[in-house]
């Protein structure tokens, strides 16, 4: 309350008629005040009562009126209050003019003194709303997370403490014209946002705003975009961080990043290249704010490709003005600027660059490689991830071909071998019977079951090869190797097939397995009344179902056969999901891509 009452007492001037009306005011009383007393108080201390005068009237209706008032309360002084009372009248001695003169002096004195002091108070005053100004400022700028709302808000303070028309703050640079003065708010070469005023201000306003508000506003605004640039790439980095931890391809991992990298250090164009065994870099991706049709670049003359993979760390490029080579030439023709390259490092080779240029004038902020950093991290876990799983992938594939080949030739060796074998020696063994005389009677029968003996060794030995590796799929196919294995299964099969072609050999033998492996752990654990299997292909995949109304409860986590279902279908690129709730049977969902096997 105190403030706003200095401020009102040191702002408020009265309209000059009234100022002189209240300079008259308090002149008259004071003369009407004094004459009654004219004999009974000595001549100084009138005088002083006539000063205090023109220090009010100095002090709330300014110098000129305050001046003013300085002469009529000299002659108001030297009429009524001298000893010629009553007229303006100047002794031959000059005691009446040496008086007189002395009042005007002293009240010249206090008229200036009234002045001083209130432009001290004016200037406390102002001091105390821009400190109050700056701090709410501040308060409102670090404490938002919507910036640009809160700028509005910041604008319309401003102009309510400097008491100007409107104001506004836009984020970037913007130019004076006929209507506006254009304030730039800078924190060093780097340009945070411009303070807009109206162009007809003051020059004293103006400076005040240069000299007493920018720095404040500039530095709290660039702590505010700090933060929010802060705020802006914690959340670009885990949306990165997710992909990566979910294992998305690495090129949905480029395109993210590219774009987050835009957005997060202010639209800049942004790349991510390969490098290349043949002296090139590829684009692997990149903003569309430019429109370049190179998706291969020569890695040479003086640019940020050739740099980054010399120096093996981050580079910037000033300026392509004078720069040569083939690279250089591109960025001219695009018209860039400048930019920054950063490495893409996976496990200790620089496999590729990530790149920001501007076209602008002004150079990037000198925090982009530290902030690009954090991106290019992210972009190489997540193509060291994809290689590891790569290497997974083709390791378990060649370990599942090696074991098929060898149960191929197991069960080709038993069938040309083994069981050949046992079938000659039972032709052999049956022969030999035909040909025993009467009278043995008794080896004829203990050979008789040897024979069957044989023959059900035999029989066993055709069902373990046929299960090593199916005939019938190598010549039917999947549906027919399916159909064999629900006419062997102990549980009921309700078949569904709905594929019409041949398929991939690796495609049809998992598959196979697949349906074989979910028979089996259905007949030995589901006790079920009823398994259906479905086979389809759409899309370019193949969909298994098999499922039950057994006792549920089955998981992949409980090291079962499943396990080796799904360490096959991932090799194959597809995917295997299980539900199995106690009580409600299990259902095994299995989708493999055909056209990648």
């Amino acid at each position: 309350m105190r403030v706003r009452l200095l401020s009102f007492l040191v702002r408020a001037r009265p309209p000059l008629l009234l100022g002189l009306l209240f300079a008259a005011v308090v002149i008259a009383t004071e003369t009407l005040v004094l004459i009654p007393l004219h004999g009974a108080i000595r001549e100084d201390s009138r005088g002083m009562i006539y000063l205090v005068g023109v220090l009010l009237v100095s002090t709330l209706c300014g110098g000129r009126i305050g001046l003013l008032a300085v002469l009529v309360s000299t002659f108001a002084y030297n009429y009524f209050q001298l000893p010629t009372f009553g007229k303006l009248e100047l002794s031959t001695t000059g005691e009446d003019l040496q008086e007189a003169a002395v009042f005007m002096v002293a009240a010249l004195l206090v008229n200036g003194l009234a002045h001083l002091a209130r432009k001290h108070a004016a200037e406390t005053s102002d001091r105390r709303q821009e400190a109050d100004l700056s701090a709410d400022l501040a308060h409102l700028l670090l404490g938002t997370d919507d910036l640009q709302s809160a700028l509005g808000i910041a604008a319309r303070r401003i102009a309510r403490t400097f008491q100007i028309p409107w104001a506004a703050i836009e984020r970037g640079t913007a130019t004076t014209n006929a209507h506006r003065v254009a304030l730039p708010l800078r924190t060093g070469a780097s340009t945070l946002g411009t303070l807009l005023v109206p162009a007809d201000l003051p020059q004293p306003t103006l400076q005040r705003l240069r000299e007493r508000l920018l720095p404040a506003l500039a530095s709290v605004l660039g702590a505010a975009r700090e933060r929010e640039t802060s705020r802006e790439q914690q959340a670009a980095l885990r949306r990165v961080a997710t992909l990566v931890a979910k294992g998305t391809t690495p090129a949905e991992v480029f395109k993210t990043v590219v774009e987050e990298l835009g957005r997060v250090l202010g639209q800049y164009p942004a790349g991510l290249y390969r490098y290349e065994s043949n002296g090139t870099v590829s684009r692997m991706a990149g903003t569309m704010q430019l429109n370049m049709a190179e998706r291969s670049f020569p890695v040479q003359g003086e640019s940020l490709l050739p740099l980054v993979l010399r120096t093996r760390a981050a580079a910037r490029i000033a300026s392509y003005d004078n720069a040569k080579g083939a690279n250089a030439a591109i960025a001219c023709r695009e018209g860039i600027r400048s930019g920054v390259g950063v490495p893409i490092v996976v496990e200790g080779r620089v496999w590729g660059v990530a790149v920001v240029v501007t076209t602008q004038p002004e150079p990037l902020p000198i925090d982009t490689e530290a902030r690009m950093a954090d991106f290019t991290d992210l972009v190489a876990t997540a193509i060291a991830n994809a290689e590891t799983r790569a290497e997974l992938t083709a390791s378990r594939a060649r370990i599942v071909a090696a074991s098929d080949e060898a149960r191929r030739r197991i069960e080709r060796d038993l069938h040309d071998g083994a069981q050949q074998s046992l079938v000659a020696l039972g032709l052999q063994l049956r022969s030999v019977e035909q040909t025993l005389p009467a009278g043995l009677g008794s080896v004829r029968d203990d050979l008789s079951l040897a024979v069957g003996s044989l023959t059900g060794v035999l029989h066993d030995l055709q069902e373990l090869s046929r299960g090593i590796h199916p005939a019938i799929l190598s010549k039917g196919g999947l549906g027919a190797a399916v159909k064999a294995l629900a006419r062997r299964s102990p549980t009921p099969v309700d078949l569904a097939l709905a594929v019409e072609r041949r398929l991939p050999e690796q495609v049809e033998v998992g598959a196979y397995y697949v349906v074989s492996e979910a028979l089996t752990n259905t007949a030995k654990h589901a006790e079920a009344s009823l398994v259906r299997v479905g086979l389809e292909t759409a899309d370019g995949r193949l969909r298994i179902l098999v499922q039950d109304d057994g006792i549920g409860g089955a998981s992949v986590s409980r090291g079962s056969g499943l396990v080796g279902l799904r360490d096959r279908v991932a090799t194959l690129g597809g995917k295997l999901e299980i539900s199995s709730p106690v009580g409600h049977g299990t259902a095994l969902l299995v989708e493999i891509p055909i056209d990648k096997a």
